[in-house]
Formats: structure tokens, C-alpha cells, sequence
């Protein structure tokens, strides 16, 4: 009996330490980091400069794996189904996580059910830009240029359900307007087609048809976060126009569902301590991008509140995805 008495308690321990040990430690071991878009894009550059950043400052390995594919679903999905040891981690956002839950009839995860969410990561406003042809020079020219010409402008997107979809379609609903939608299969194509003159505007991540408004190529009007970006002040934002307008290209750290709770706040900590460095931040704002650091509580709550928000103009705008 005594040796039973001394026994049981250190196999108790033995059970608990690791699991105590794993929290605290994190990480411990390279952690890989799924990425559900191809490489090259804005998304995959902003990625990297965060793993290598987490690379630095914990000395474990964050290693991106791209793993694109319907709209960043086949990723999340990846992210879904992984072991909840705080080893596998991916990038949740808008796409999969506040526009799929509407946009696509079924899906092979719940946005929410199915994860953890760390912190938000960054936010990436959209810059409405016109074909040079265009007499419009500002959004208030734009309008009435819209309103006298219903049904005969058209704007251009990387697809149907995505943010510069909607941002077109918010924009049609908040100034009363009516435009044709032309998606098209990402955002080179149809950047080539606004130079051409073949659809008259579009709404894209900033990087991209910034650099075409600095070369002269198109003409930019107004950003589509509530405030206007730094990275071109210059530029105003759509709400100065048309009150409450607001639709960025969100991101943050997702895990599997289940993750031991310490951990998770562990994840926090780090990102936390990532997106304050001058290093992350200088490579983000070149991107156009805005750290974005929230708690554990903050993000599930604005995912929420985006979903619910978005719902009603994906049902307006016919996009529907089998």
C-alpha cells in the first residue's frame, strides 16, 4: 500500500506535466503554417514576413506551406482537421471564415465549430480605381456619372463572394446606383482589362493597382477602409462619401478547435509581441497593410459580426457556389 501511495501520485504528474509543458512551452518544435492561397500574392508575401518574424522572436521554425484552393477552403479545411497541438496553425480571414459560410451551399468545415482563433493578423483595405476614359475624378463625379447611366458602367473583381465583389456591390447599394459585375479569375486579368478600357472600374487590393495609379495607368479615387491608408493618404476614403462604408481584406491566426486554452493564449502572446516589431510592421505598411492585433475574444466576436454583416449583400448580389 505505501508503494501504491507514491506511485499513483508521480503517474498522475506524469500525465499532467506534458500536457502543462506543451501550453507553456509553445512552441517548442517548428510549427508549420498553412497558407490557403498561392504563392506570390500580397497574402503569402504578408505570411512570410510574420513566420519569420515569429521565427525570430520564439527561435522555433514557422514554416508556410500554401495549400490554395476554392477561395481559401481547401486550406482552412487543412487547418480544421489538424491535431489540436498547437502545431499546425493557418490563415483564417474573410474569405473562409465570414463570406464562405453564405457564398457556398455547404462546406467540409464550420467557420467556427471547427477552430480556435489566436489574434487577428492584418487588415487590407481595397482601392477603387477608374479606366483613365472614365470623366469621373472623384467618387461624388462617379455617382452621377452612375446614376445617369444606369445599367451601362461596369466593375470588375477577382470572382464572385470575394471583398472586391462586395465592395462593388456595397457601393452600388449605399449611392444608389446600378452596375454590371464582371468577375474574372483573380485580379491580373481584370487589371489588364481596366488599362484596356474594357470594364470601366474595379475595386482591388491596394498593392496591386496602386502601383498602376503611380505609373499613370488608371486613376485611384477612394479607399475602402473607414479611414484613409497610410501608405497613400492622399487618397480619401469611400465613407467621406458614402457614410459607414467599410470593407477591408481581414486576416488572423487560426488552430484547430480544442486547443489547450494556455496555449492558445501562448499563440496571443507571441503574435502580440510580432506585430508590435518596427521589422513586421514597415514590411506590412509597404504592402498596404495594417497590423492588426486583437485578443482571442475579439476576433470571434468580429467574425461574427462580419458574417452577419456581409450575409445580406451576398444573398443581394445572386453569387451562390455549389
Amino acid at each position: 500500500m505505501p508503494l501504491r501511495r507514491r506511485t499513483l501520485p508521480l503517474f498522475a504528474a506524469g500525465l499532467a506535466t506534458p500536457a502543462f509543458g506543451q501550453a507553456a512551452d509553445w512552441p517548442n518544435r517548428p510549427v508549420r503554417y498553412i497558407n490557403p492561397y498561392p504563392p506570390g500574392g500580397p497574402t503569402d508575401t504578408l505570411s512570410r514576413i510574420y513566420c519569420a518574424r515569429m521565427t525570430e522572436l520564439t527561435g522555433q521554425s514557422f514554416v508556410v506551406e500554401n495549400r490554395s484552393g476554392s477561395g481559401g477552403n481547401v486550406g482552412a479545411d487543412s487547418v480544421a482537421k489538424a491535431a489540436p497541438d498547437g502545431y499546425t496553425v493557418g490563415l483564417g480571414g474573410i474569405a473562409s471564415h465570414a463570406i464562405a459560410p453564405t457564398l457556398y451551399r455547404s462546406l467540409p468545415f464550420d467557420p467556427v465549430r471547427d477552430f480556435s482563433f489566436a489574434s487577428g493578423l492584418w487588415q487590407l483595405p481595397n482601392l477603387l480605381a477608374v479606366n483613365l476614359e472614365v470623366p469621373a475624378k472623384t467618387v461624388p463625379e462617379l455617382i452621377a456619372l452612375a446614376r445617369a447611366n444606369p445599367g451601362k458602367l461596369s466593375f470588375g473583381s477577382a470572382g464572385a463572394g470575394t471583398t472586391l465583389h462586395l465592395a462593388g456591390e456595397m457601393f452600388c447599394q449605399l449611392a444608389g446606383v446600378e452596375m454590371v459585375h464582371v468577375p474574372y479569375r483573380g485580379s491580373a486579368p481584370a487589371q489588364l482589362d481596366l488599362v484596356a478600357g474594357r470594364i470601366q472600374m474595379m475595386f482591388d487590393n491596394i498593392p496591386g493597382t496602386l502601383s498602376l495609379a503611380r505609373q499613370g495607368q488608371v486613376r485611384p479615387l477612394a479607399v475602402t477602409s473607414l479611414k484613409r491608408s497610410p501608405v497613400a493618404p492622399e487618397i480619401p476614403a469611400l465613407s467621406e462619401f458614402l457614410p459607414g462604408f467599410d470593407v477591408v481584406s481581414w486576416t488572423c491566426l487560426a488552430a484547430p478547435a480544442n486547443l489547450p486554452s494556455g496555449m492558445l493564449q501562448r499563440m496571443n502572446e507571441w503574435t502580440k509581441r510580432a506585430l508590435e516589431s518596427e521589422v513586421l510592421i514597415r514590411g506590412y505598411r509597404d504592402l498596404g497593410a495594417e497590423p492588426w492585433y486583437t485578443s482571442p475574444a475579439e476576433i470571434l466576436a468580429y467574425r461574427a459580426a462580419q458574417e452577419a454583416r456581409l450575409a445580406p449583400l451576398i444573398r443581394a448580389s445572386g453569387a451562390r457556389v455549389e
